[in-house]
């Protein structure tokens, strides 16, 4: 599993909301809060498409 490039990380923003991304080392995603979505990172690539993300359960857009 390739990590994504920590610069990529700090300039990426959500697309929906252009607000910042939390990175979820474990399911390999970067998360937007404010939208409810998770972008997936593929083989080091973050994926920022709004259809291919997943819709965050209640509990994960309460926590942090």
């Amino acid at each position: 599993m390739r990590e994504p490039d920590p610069k990529l990380l700090d300039v990426l923003v959500c697309p929906l909301t252009r607000t910042a991304l939390s990175y979820d080392r474990e399911k390999q995603e970067l998360v937007s809060r404010q939208a409810g979505l998770a972008y997936p990172i593929r083989d080091g690539i973050p994926i920022m498409l709004p259809d291919e993300a997943r819709e965050l359960t209640d509990a994960e857009r309460d926590s942090k």
